[in-house]
């Protein structure tokens, strides 16, 4: 079987997307059907929530960083098996990087490539009526997808409902459904999201109530009969989509490590790679019958002083790394250095095995997509090893080595963006992100 699928997507970043997401995924499970969960962009949170609404594994889709064989192995993947396949949306649903049509990472790529009607999430507050204009403006931008019809979310009353609604009758706009404003439908954030969802309290009480006031106030049976694209093209890969960096990988999995690609590590174990949790926080070595150690992005600044403290996991770790792969993305490459500074100013020395020292102190955002290649041989693959990611962060770097960097850097539109990274002995890491592999 080959499901269906609906985007949901929005005109702009905070319109209510990821909760209306969820409580569509939740309310047709709740219904008995096999609901499988996507989300465009790179995002390490939101598929968690979606596994957590749908009870099954979801992924990422990204037209900017991912192959075409990529993108149509993870979309069959998501579609087999299932009843409706319900994505969401990043940002704005054509926001994206100034590059190759269809190219773009926006939402609307995705939605075009996999014939994908488009939901539109349209926060209603402080307008009625001209809501249909921003609707209507929408439709019409890309020929490509189809707009199937909105949900008002942010309404109100009943007569803000009405003149919304009334609004987009003038335009032949579909209303799906209108969800009230109300803050107890919103799920908490911190700084790089949402609060992920194996530390948000009352998870699935949560969820329920998502569920329930979306099966309340939205026709779920129209979005059902609104969903399409159940025809996937057959999916051309040649491997898995990052090196697997051993046969049997130690992976750090905790409250501070977690920011790791759900196709990530789906295509190590179809390469027969044996993934094994342990957590840093429990203090907890790399158990050592593995033969390789990944560490996760994640909130290490949020848990310096534990991981400070954790004397076994420290010491496991520097003894492992004498003699085998360890690779540390963004949080990982954090707790590889020297120290790591916190909100507050101190120091909290890590386990010293490469040579940099970051800040939480002197915070600055890093975001967007980044085409990497290795200088030095690493757990990514040899030297020359090419490939596609991204950088989301707000740590910055107080210190660090000029010598021994991993690979050099360059954003979306191929501005070189210098060195990044660093590599000693078998240890590396950086604050990228890896997503796949280039070809090259």
């Amino acid at each position: 079987m080959s499901a269906p699928g609906l985007l949901i997507g929005a005109p702009r970043s905070g319109s209510g997307k990821t909760t209306v997401t969820l409580g569509i995924q939740r309310a047709l499970r709740a219904r008995g059907l096999a609901v499988r969960g996507v989300k465009c962009g790179p995002d390490y949170i939101d598929p968690a929530f979606h596994a957590a609404a749908t009870g099954a594994p979801s992924c990422n889709l990204d037209s900017f960083a991912m192959p075409d064989g990529l993108i149509a192995a993870l979309a069959r993947a998501a579609a087999t098996d299932a009843d409706i396949v319900v994505a969401e949306g990043s940002m704005g649903l054509f926001d994206g990087v100034k590059v190759a049509a269809g190219r773009t990472g926006a939402s609307a790529d995705i939605a075009a490539r996999l014939g994908w009607p488009v939901v539109l999430v349209i926060d209603v507050s402080g307008q009625a009526q001209s809501a249909a204009a921003v609707a209507l403006g929408f439709q019409h931008y890309d020929p490509r997808i189809t707009i199937a019809g909105v949900i008002l979310n942010k309404v109100a009353s009943e007569r803000h409902r009405r003149l919304a609604a009334d609004g987009m009758e003038r335009i032949g706009m579909r209303v799906f459904g209108a969800l009230p404003r109300e803050a107890g439908l919103i799920l908490p954030e911190r700084h790089l999201g949402l609060v992920q969802a194996g530390e948000t309290a009352d998870l699935q009480a949560r969820l329920d109530r998502l569920g329930d006031a979306v099966a309340a106030a939205v026709d779920l049976d129209a979005l059902l009969a609104a969903a399409d694209g159940a025809t996937h093209e057959a999916a051309l890969l040649t491997g898995p989509p990052v090196p697997p960096p051993g046969r049997r990988v130690a992976v750090a999995r905790d409250a501070a490590f977690s920011f790791i690609y759900p196709h990530v590590e789906a295509g190590w174990r179809a390469a027969g790679t044996v993934l094994v949790p342990f957590s840093p926080l429990a203090d907890e070595a790399p158990p050592e019958d593995c033969d390789a150690c990944w560490l996760p992005g994640g909130y290490p600044e949020l848990h310096a002083p534990r991981l400070a403290a954790a004397g076994g996991f420290m010491a496991g770790l520097r003894s492992f790394a004498a003699t085998r792969p360890v690779h540390g993305e963004c949080g990982g490459y954090m707790v590889l250095g020297e120290a790591l500074v916190d909100a507050e100013g101190i120091a909290h020395p890590m386990a010293g095995l490469l040579p940099v020292t970051t800040s939480f102190a002197k915070r600055k955002m890093s975001l967007g997509y980044r085409l990497v290649t290795t200088e030095a041989a690493s757990a990514l693959g040899p030297a020359g090893t090419a490939l596609s990611g991204h950088e989301f962060h707000y740590a910055t770097i107080a210190q660090a080595a000029a010598e021994g960097v991993l690979g050099t850097a360059r954003d979306a539109e191929g501005t070189v963006l210098g060195p990044v990274g660093h590599v000693r002995g078998h240890v590396s890491g950086s604050f990228f992100h890896a997503i796949a592999r280039l070809p090259g």
